[in-house]
Parts: C-alpha cells; structure tokens; sequence
C-alpha cells in the first residue's frame, strides 16, 4: 500500500473531519463517534456505570477506525476545539506502528468546511 503525503485531522468527540493534502480541492471524509448524546443519555437512564463503559468501548472503536486511516500517512495534523485530538494522540503513541508517522497536535476553535481546509494547506505549505 503506498503511503500517502499528508492528512488533516479536525475532530471532537462526536466526528473526525479527514482531509487529505494531496488532492485539490481537498475533499472531506467523516467517521462519526457510534456514542451520541441520545446514546448517553438512554445509558445514563439504566446506569451510570454502563453508560460509561460503553462509551468507553465506542470510543476506543472511533480512534482505532481513525488509526487505521492514519496508517497510511507519512505526516498528520490533528486540530480541533476539544481534548479528544490529545486523546487519540496517546492512543496512537502507545502502539509502535505508528512511531514512524509524523503527529502534531494543534488546539483550534471550531471552524467552518473551508477555515478546515484553509488550516490543511497552510499547514503542509
């Protein structure tokens, strides 16, 4: 598989917005989070621990379906308003395969389609 130049990552807790850099104009994919408020709610109804493992378990399941995405890069930039860009940053620093794979995390505001792409390209320029 050949490895590709460089991703952008803007995330929260609910959605991973992927840019790749070398496309023009560069098109958004997203993975969605499975563990949604109404999700967290229905849990948080039957019991408090349930509900957090499970969101435990889904959440492990939404950074490793964005591992296997980032697998494929050479450079990645993770951005976004939450603490969930440092979350999966940990996650992936603990397993070697992607210790060649160059990570910066940076802490942005919530940004519109375009300010995303914008921030993409200035960083890879």
């Amino acid at each position: 598989m050949e490895e590709k130049k460089g991703l952008g990552i803007w995330m929260d807790h609910l959605n991973a917005h992927l840019m790749e850099y070398t496309s023009d104009p560069i098109i958004t994919k997203t993975i969605q989070s499975p563990f949604t408020h109404f999700e967290r709610e229905s849990t948080l109804e039957r019991s408090e621990n349930l509900m957090h493992r499970k969101e435990q378990h889904e959440e492990a399941w939404f950074y490793k379906e964005l591992g296997k995405v980032i697998m494929n890069y050479k450079q990645v930039v993770i951005f976004g308003p939450t603490d969930a860009k440092h979350e999966l940053f940990n996650v992936l620093r603990k397993d070697h395969r992607f210790n060649s794979i160059l990570i910066d995390v940076v802490a942005s505001d919530k940004m519109t389609e375009n300010e995303q792409h914008a921030f993409v390209k200035n960083f890879f320029f």
